[in-house]
């Protein structure tokens, strides 16, 4: 990252964990520069590469999402838009994926907790065991603004201002635009993900600290009510070669149709490759994603779960 110009450092020795509006700055830029970010990962240094699953067993929540930041922007003021530029983004060589209990898509089927760490010796792929390869596309899970009320409110759920929106296309060279509320914007950010599926379905994608540069930009021409992003080239510039296998889920209720798409998806994944059901779910939450494949023609709806089989090359 040494060869991106930049005049602001924020290390991740002093986070924060809540959106709160009277959290002071750690720096203070203009429109237009650009600031690297040394981020945690989301457990706070619960999880490390030498962890066991106890560690998931007794996570603290209170802490999860440590967040770098805030960062004041000059000249933003309430009505504006920030457009933050994700310049670049690498990770630091490991990861984590959890099943939390009581957490996730399928909490129900899986009540007891599970640990896998990642190796990430590579830039672009990982692996889950041999033969079972998973594309790297580093991204932050959480970028947003302070909320315009008074008080400390918890990263957890994702707001009009950002926060643990979890979008896996904010990879470098794509623009988030974020609607301000108080003066400054106040942009923290943090919890960012090696990999993960559209849904992160098991709540944890591959969870890793990382090294980041943001451009910030206030734009006074432009007005949105709730975050936008501009996705850099095809949508499908990361699609598989080899063809998907798809699963679908059928229900009046999008909640539940996603529910049995993913379930399916499990047991495919045990019956044609032999996955336990936990390794399922955790490549569930980190390689497939979900699609609304269709949302009028009452009174069921279909979700569907895409598989890449490029993954078991």
């Amino acid at each position: 990252m040494s060869s991106i110009r930049t005049i602001h450092h924020l290390t991740r020795e002093r986070t924060h964990n809540r959106w709160d509006r009277s959290i002071g700055p750690l720096v203070s830029v203009q429109s237009g520069e650009t600031v690297e970010f040394e981020t945690k990962e989301a457990s706070d240094n619960q999880v490390t590469p030498a962890a066991d699953v106890g560690v998931i067993e007794n996570l603290n929540f209170d802490v999860i999402h440590p967040l770098t930041g805030p960062v004041f922007v000059e000249g933003a003021r309430p009505g504006d838009t920030l457009q933050v530029d994700v310049v670049d983004i690498r990770h630091e060589g490991w990861g984590w994926t959890a099943i939390v209990p009581g957490f996730g898509l399928l909490a129900e089927d899986f009540p007891k907790a599970h640990l896998h760490l990642w190796e990430l010796k590579e830039l672009d792929h990982t692996e889950l065991q041999p033969g079972i390869r998973v594309p790297l596309q580093p991204f932050l899970g959480v970028m947003g603004l302070a909320w315009d009320e008074d008080g400390a409110f918890t990263t957890i759920p994702p707001r009009a201002v950002g926060g643990n929106i979890d979008i896996k296309q904010l990879v470098m060279g794509s623009s988030l635009y974020l609607p301000v509320r108080v003066p400054g914007a106040l942009f923290s950010c943090g919890d960012a993900h090696a990999a993960q599926g559209d849904g992160e379905v098991c709540g944890t994608g591959i969870e890793a600290p990382m090294q980041c540069a943001l451009r910030f930009t206030v734009r006074k021409d432009m007005s949105v009510k709730e975050l936008q992003f501009a996705y850099p080239g095809n949508i499908r510039a990361h699609h598989s070669d080899f063809g998907y296998h798809v699963t679908c889920g059928v229900a009046p209720d999008l909640m539940e149709a996603s529910k049995n798409a993913v379930r399916h998806m499990i047991e495919h994944l045990g019956i044609a490759y032999g996955l336990s059901g936990e390794d399922a779910y955790v490549l569930c939450s980190v390689a497939v994603d979900l699609r609304i494949s269709e949302i009028v023609d009452a009174p069921n709806w279909i979700v569907s779960a895409f598989l890449p089989l490029d993954l078991f090359r």
